[in-house]
């Protein structure tokens, strides 16, 4: 698979370093991120009754085009294509990937500059939709929802050379004087691809913080976003669009650093995030979403009490206020529970497969309890095909025998079939069985399914809905739902 110039292994193309521009520290510039998070607690009540706790339930549009998802605002769980996918490589193993995803077709998102597709427009009017056009084939063999994050910007529209990309200036924003250029590239691209009927506008607002004023220029996101959500809905006012695509980062409980009112036991918001999403919660042209992202750990890489199961309490705390304060359907973009991994360090976490695994289920679990209905996994794909490949979906593609299912995978398919976004979440009765054991288990009911997920590095037992169930240490279990 070729690499763009400055998609080397760390740099900003790179799955192992998303690009995520950093919230800076006190006194410091914009940089780029490096992370860990805290929060507490999850899903489970005690107790005999299906307490209804939270319904999730979403209405959704007539279907067009490939997919046989709807149209609506909302899509259900699925994964982030990143600099190395199933769309290069051996045959076999790419149509191995293919067959795999068309078992349980999910969303699945491709940004339009960068992360395995070049610059859309490397000059005015002229315009290269090669990578695109591969990737958008993939999802439709695979029968997924597609959906297209408007970022980044070709550089003649950030002060560089027409014709020519600077990969290490990925992260910049359009300059004001090509805001316009940028929407009409982006509703550009919605004619190209009538099928995709979602889009998130721009990523983390990357390019967008003023280090003079020592916050973000929502003033400028919210231009940008308002001429491209215009642009997009007078291309067709059935597109789907959604912003602002913040990263929700937090500190932890007792640091005052940036404090906000949304804080719990895992730390709190920083409030410079607060108020840009207020601002352009209040200005926005209109959205049919609301797009975060964010960590379990903070933003110097800590989980509240050291435990990272207990720090995943923030994606239900985050998500409920967001969904309060701007009464839309909530996704979230990325997500992160392993200290580093945006930078690729998963193999400095010294977790097991298993316990990787766990965590994962418990962040699921509670951003569905919080109320989002869509989420994108940012899947780590590498292309060495020897080495392991930590949270990967699949193994690499690049030989004949990849391709192959792995667990985090499986994770992510069973979520999607188990809860989705039109179906009810709540948390399931059970019986306690075993005092501390007990409590490290977690539970998640959906319409026909229940999800446990033990915490403990032992084995655990309860009692679900009339069931008595043990589970190994970090162990995910599925069971059916009794009528």
């Amino acid at each position: 698979m070729r690499r763009r110039a400055g998609e080397r292994q760390g740099g900003p193309g790179h799955p192992a370093h998303r690009g995520r521009l950093r919230r800076p520290a006190p006194g410091q510039g914009a940089g780029l991120h490096g992370r860990r998070g805290t929060a507490l607690g999850v899903v489970v009540v005690a107790g005999l009754a299906a307490l209804a706790l939270l319904l999730v339930m979403c209405g959704r549009g007539g279907e067009r085009g490939m997919s046989q998802r709807a149209a609506g605002p909302v899509v259900g769980w699925g994964f982030t294509h990143t600099q190395f996918s199933a769309d290069r490589g051996s045959g076999a193993a790419t149509d191995r990937v293919t067959r795999l995803l068309s078992g349980t077709p999910m969303p699945q998102n491709q940004h339009i500059m960068g992360w395995g597709a070049d610059s859309p427009e490397p000059s005015p009017g002229h315009y290269d939709f090669a990578d695109l056009d591969r990737r958008i084939a993939l999802i439709r063999r695979a029968g997924g929802t597609p959906v297209l994050t408007l970022c980044g910007a070709p550089d003649w529209m950030k002060g560089g050379r027409s014709g020519s990309t600077d990969w290490s200036r990925l992260e910049q924003a359009p300059d004001p004087a090509h805001y316009a250029d940028f929407a009409a590239l982006a509703g550009k691209i919605a004619r190209r691809y009538p099928e995709v009927r979602h889009f998130l506008v721009w990523n983390e607002f990357k390019g967008f913080f003023d280090d003079h004023k020592g916050r973000w220029n929502y003033e400028g996101y919210t231009r940008l976003y308002n001429l491209v959500y215009r642009e997009l809905k007078r291309v067709d006012k059935g597109i789907q669009v959604g912003g602002p695509y913040l990263v929700m980062d937090s500190y932890l409980p007792g640091d005052r650093t940036y404090a906000s009112d949304l804080q719990g036991p895992w730390g709190s918001i920083d409030r410079r995030t607060i108020d840009a999403l207020r601002y352009w919660n209040r200005h926005k042209a209109g959205a049919d979403f609301v797009v975060v992202d964010g960590s379990s750990y903070t933003k110097d890489g800590h989980y509240a009490q050291d435990d990272p199961f207990l720090a995943t309490r923030k994606f239900a705390d985050v998500g409920r206020w967001v969904r309060k304060e701007t009464g839309l359907p909530l996704w979230w973009a990325e997500w992160y529970v392993e200290a580093g991994e945006e930078e690729g360090a998963r193999h400095d976490s010294g977790w097991s497969e298993r316990e990787r695994i766990a965590v994962r289920a418990a962040a699921l679990m509670e951003m569905a309890a919080g109320g989002a209905t869509s989420g994108l996994y940012w899947n780590p794909e590498n292309e060495n095909t020897d080495a392991p490949c930590p949270g990967c979906l699949w193994s690499s593609t690049e030989k004949a025998g990849g391709g192959r299912e792995l667990p985090m995978l499986d994770l992510l398919m069973r979520f999607s079939r188990a809860f989705p976004p039109h179906g009810p979440v709540y948390p399931a009765g059970r019986t306690p069985q075993g005092g501390d054991a007990d409590a490290a288990v977690r539970v998640l009911g959906g319409a026909h399914t229940v999800m446990l997920v033990n915490t403990a590095d032992r084995p655990a037992t309860v009692t679900v809905e009339g069931r008595t169930v043990t589970l190994d240490a970090y162990a995910v279990r599925w069971l059916d739902r009794r009528s």
